[in-house]
């Protein structure tokens, strides 16, 4: 052999041993049926690798396989622990997935060496709101090479993100391409807006806002790695001339997304803003972004006030901010934007609104009395707080916040109302009690800043469906002055009637039912109603999901709230406020016609994007009378008393032998009132937008029906007609 050939024969035998000494060692993928030799203790972790997301969990993703560590087994207040076996530091890095709540002491996944912890790792989000995925991360674990290590899991975190996900653990020479972290970018606010690039259901990013170096805002933002779906609106005109830097926790080495934000003097184009397809033409919608709970409901200076739980940087939950919307008569509403943004004390969940007339608060000017924002600051820990306007458009939050502190992590939703007798605020507020569940504290105060513990809601034995976002207001039965009741109302519209004396609520009635149907929550009624009106208005939060479209979510029209008398006693009823009669573009007239089965329609010629429909018949020989609207079919039962919306069912007594049906008909969903206002039944429901019809139908007999009409409806939008 030539000497010379053989330190090259010797490299091309010993290549393939380095390239295999080189391959990853895979620690654990948690893809069995156990967790193996793996030691588990506690609650948290249960016997098994998880299959993904678990019970009551947001959907988890960016793990690989089938399963994956992940301690929200029994929910985020479950504790334990789970220890590898042994196991020998054979390469350069220590790789993994991790995702999951952030606490650095109590949920964290360690690397022990020689019985200590030598590396630590926690997941990212510790606030409301936020993302389930897994990313990359790893350690530079050279230094142990061949020492001998273990790893260890902890959940040891109570409360909001109280759990840990961890995957697919691996040794490795090749460091892993992992996000980048804390990514800035600086620029000069010369324009109003900041236009910031969203893809629906891409992993959420944390992007903060500095103004001269100050933090101002950090949302949870689905940060479009290159084409958005649409663009979500900052308003930075308060900072003109000031430089801005934009921070992103982590990003992919590929992502596009924060170099595509630019600042803009007009919101971006998304098209023909409220003619979008899954608009609703009736029901109240942001421009962007998700929303959920009305909040801040109240009549000030002419207008009603409609604030809302607000994500403008998201299609679906999180960055709980306060929306706001005005009107002058309940029916065409004005975005005006967001008031309140989440801040030091966390995101701001829901809340009420008073005007304090009397400036019990001191924060009103002369001949200028406040309009006060109650809500909850969610962060660590949950906290009552309080903002006030004096013009119904600029809102400074109190510098004394909170005004009330955390009584347990599950406490919440404010509801507050002056009352007279005792010349005290009242806040009613859920809490959740260790061993007790759902309760209600009654709170007062003078000023609306300093608040004293009044009573916790006792007598209600069912008290567990009196769960967040609870209302409290005052109603005459049969409209008689002098025979009044108090309604305690829970986010599910479920209600206790009784009576107060300014420091506890007495209940006579328990679990009574409100809505009888679906996608609707978290109703809230309106505070400082004209005393001439005196009307108590509600509107709920309307559950329409609405794919594809840069909005998600809606309200329910207007509802007037009574309580009528019953042979069980004082029930609530539902009405559509009259402020609706408005929107009738024409009007098409059945009345006084006796229907038999197989007779023609008497709307055929009936056409709406948005519909009324109102009926006032009596059965007769009727087995059922059948209303179908833009393809939904509404069926009354005449034997069964009982009336099925788009399928779903609820009771409909008939009262002095007579049924009176009204349906509002959108393209996001139905509204349906029968029996005097006792049955309310809201139905999500999107109909094919060929679909514009109106039918009446008998089935089994004949029915004489008073009133038949049909009214096309205008669109509440300025516009888009």
């Amino acid at each position: 052999m030539n000497p010379r050939t053989l330190p090259l024969l010797l490299l091309t035998l010993l290549l393939p041993l380095a390239a295999r000494a080189a391959e990853d060692l895979v620690v654990a993928d948690f893809e069995g049926e156990s967790y193996g030799a793996w030691k588990v203790t506690g609650d948290a972790f249960g016997a098994a690798p998880a299959p993904g997301t678990l019970p009551g969990q947001m959907p988890v993703d960016g793990f690989n396989g089938k399963g994956l560590v992940n301690s929200f087994n029994k929910g985020d207040d479950a504790t334990g622990s789970l220890t590898s076996p042994p196991f020998r530091i054979q390469r350069k890095y220590l790789a993994f997935l991790i995702g999951g709540g952030r606490n650095e002491s109590r949920l964290t996944f360690q690397l022990w060496v020689d019985g200590k912890p030598v590396r630590s790792a926690t997941g990212p989000n510790s606030q409301s709101g936020g993302s389930e995925s897994l990313v990359q991360e790893s350690w530079d674990v050279s230094e142990f090479d061949r020492r001998m290590a273990a790893l260890r899991i902890v959940d040891d975190a109570q409360g909001g993100w109280g759990h840990l996900n961890v995957d697919h653990i691996v040794q490795t020479d090749r460091k892993p391409a992992g996000p980048r972290k804390d990514v800035t970018r600086t620029l000069k606010a010369r324009r109003p807006y900041l236009q910031i690039p969203i893809k629906n259901g891409a992993p959420k990013r944390v992007l903060t806002l500095f103004v001269n170096g100050q933090r101002i805002v950090r949302n949870d933002v689905e940060l479009a790695p290159g084409t958005p779906d649409w663009w979500a609106v900052m308003d930075i005109g308060a900072w003109k001339g000031k430089e801005l830097v934009l921070q992103v926790d982590t990003l992919p080495v590929e992502s596009q997304g924060l170099d595509l934000i630019y600042e803009s003097s007009v919101p971006a184009d998304q098209g023909p803003l409220y003619k979008e397809p899954l608009r609703g033409q009736i029901h109240f919608s942001p421009k962007r972004g998700w929303n959920n709970d009305p909040n801040g409901m109240v009549y000030y200076n002419g207008e009603y006030h409609l604030f809302f739980q607000h994500n403008p940087y998201g299609w679906g939950w999180g960055n709980m901010h306060w929306g706001h919307a005005v009107s002058r008569d309940l029916v065409h509403w004005k975005e005006l934007g967001d008031v309140l943004l989440p801040d030091d004390f966390g995101p701001m969940f829901s809340g009420s609104a008073v005007v304090d007339w009397k400036n019990t608060s001191g924060l009103g000017k002369e001949g200028r009395p406040p309009m006060v924002l109650i809500y909850t600051a969610a962060g660590n820990p949950t906290v009552q707080c309080i903002a006030s306007s004096t013009d119904g458009r600029n809102f400074t939050k109190y510098s004394g916040n909170p005004v009330l502190k955390q009584i347990t992590d599950g406490n919440r939703d404010p509801k507050v109302m002056w009352h007279e007798p005792t010349q005290r605020w009242v806040m009613v507020l859920y809490v959740e009690l260790p061993n007790r569940g759902h309760t209600i504290h009654f709170f007062t105060s003078p000023n609306l800043k300093d608040w004293t513990l009044a009573s916790i809601a006792d007598g209600l034995p069912k008290s567990n469906y009196l769960f967040e976002c609870p209302d409290f207001f005052e109603l005459p039965v049969d409209g008689t002055s002098d025979q009044r009741r108090w309604v305690l109302l829970g986010a599910n519209s479920e209600y206790a009637i009784g009576t107060f004396d300014g420091t506890r609520f007495t209940p006579e009635q328990s679990r009574l039912p409100g809505h009888r149907g679906q996608g609707f929550y978290a109703p809230q009624t309106f505070s400082d109603i004209r005393a001439e009106d005196g009307r108590r208005i509600q509107i709920g939060w309307f559950q329409t999901e609405t794919k594809g479209m840069s909005f998600n979510q809606s309200m329910t029209v207007p509802i007037e709230l009574r309580l009528g008398s019953t042979a069980s006693g004082p029930r609530m009823t539902f009405t559509p406020v009259r402020e609706l009669e408005g929107l009738r573009a024409r009007t098409f007239q059945a009345d006084g016609r006796t229907l038999h089965a197989g007779d023609s329609n008497p709307f055929a010629k009936v056409r709406g994007d948005a519909l009324e429909l109102r009926a006032d018949f009596e059965p007769g020989s009727a087995r059922e009378v059948v209303f179908r609207v833009r393809g939904a079919t509404v069926v009354y039962d005449v034997a069964k008393e009982e009336l099925v919306v788009d399928g779903h069912k609820a009771p409909a007594p008939l009262r002095e032998g007579r049924q009176a049906i009204t349906i509002y008909a959108d393209r996001t969903g139905l509204e349906v009132f029968a029996s005097g206002g006792l049955t309310y039944v809201p139905k999500p429901f999107q109909p094919r937008a060929e679909d514009q019809s109106v039918e009446v139908d008998v089935k089994g007999g004949s029915a004489v029906f008073r009133t038949l009409r049909a009214y096309p409806l205008r669109s509440i939008w300025k516009g888009s007609r």
